[in-house]
């Protein structure tokens, strides 16, 4: 048998290395994530080897965004350093960019592979940290697209949309939701090789950023029936119709809302121990969402500067210092 020539030969050793190179890489990726996917029991959190997992969180919604662009990647790599060297663990970041400047989904169901790549590329740079992400997967604002271009989307394609908040009622803009939900859960990272919804580098999913439905403030829109004697509600089917599809998807990562706090006026609670905000205007309600099937935790987003008086002398009385 004839001898493979020089040219076969240099081909076929360029080709294995590059698959041990390859295999390397991912063995690398996966070996810098500590304590696999990370899951709640009760109250608490714990890792896959059963050991408590405690969270030290912040908040960079643009990795992606930064990322997408080669002249501003370096700050993601610097961030995440930061991050690690503070010894934080865990972050959250959007995984959505709906319409406008440097889109991820272009149009419903239309998207741009080098922005998706530039989120497998945050991904990648957070497990090289130990940084595990929380990937938020559509805003409440016309920041970044987000309810306001479903509505956009929607009116331009003949639908009647008559305001933002039929983006929870709309059964068109609540598929094309559920399509973006599935696109970003069943993706396979192009540089690690590993699916979204098999990533330890995911702490979880969340549904929305800071959900609100101004539109109906009683908060029933977005609530759900606890008691049958309870108001059933567009906002309980849309929460409890899009968890259950993600766990349909994904039953390994845990879920959240994205939920700011406002317990809304149906519970009664004093101002001067709810929200500090307005609670009454924003048709939300925090106890009766969170007990939702498939959510795994509740969250607050806290804006001190916004809401506390760090000026304000400690009350004798020991009131609290939040604006009644």
């Amino acid at each position: 048998m004839a001898r493979p020539s020089t040219s076969v030969r240099s081909t076929s050793l360029r080709l294995l290395l590059g698959a041990l190179l390859a295999h390397q890489l991912l063995v690398l990726v996966a070996a810098d994530i500590k304590g696999g996917i990370i899951s709640r029991k009760g109250t608490q959190f714990f890792d896959a080897n059963g050991n408590p997992f405690l969270v030290h969180g912040c908040n960079f919604y643009w990795l992606m965004y930064q990322a997408a662009d080669p002249s501003s990647r370096n700050l993601v790599d610097d961030v995440l350093e930061d991050a690690q060297r503070l010894g934080l663990n865990v972050g959250r970041t959007w995984a959505f960019a709906d319409g406008g400047y440097r889109a991820l989904q272009l149009s419903p169901g239309v998207y741009d592979e080098t922005v998706f790549q530039a989120l497998d590329y945050a991904l990648v740079q957070a497990r090289k940290h130990n940084m595990r992400l929380v990937l938020s997967l559509v805003n409440n604002y016309e920041n970044y697209g987000g309810k306001p271009q479903y509505a956009l989307w929607g009116r331009q394609r003949g639908h009647h949309v008559p305001n933002d908040d039929a983006f929870y009622t709309h059964p068109v803009l609540r598929t094309w939701y559920k399509n973006h939900v599935k696109r970003v859960l069943t993706r396979v990272n192009t540089i690690s090789g590993i699916a979204y919804k098999d990533d330890p580098t995911i702490f979880a999913w969340e549904l929305i950023n800071e959900p609100r439905c101004e539109t109906d403030p009683s908060g029933n829109t977005m609530a759900y029936a606890i008691q049958l004697t309870e108001e059933t509600s567009e906002m309980q089917k849309w929460v409890k119709e899009m968890a259950a599809y993600v766990k349909s998807i994904d039953k390994k990562h845990m879920l959240e809302i994205g939920l700011e706090g406002f317990y809304g006026p149906k519970h009664g609670i004093s101002r001067r121990w709810a929200y500090p905000f307005n609670t009454d205007n924003t048709g939300t309600d925090y106890i009766r969402l969170n007990k939702i099937a498939n959510i795994d935790y509740a969250t607050v987003h806290s804006y001190p500067d916004l809401c506390y008086d760090a000026t304000a002398k400690p009350n004798p009385a020991g009131t609290s210092p939040w604006p009644s």
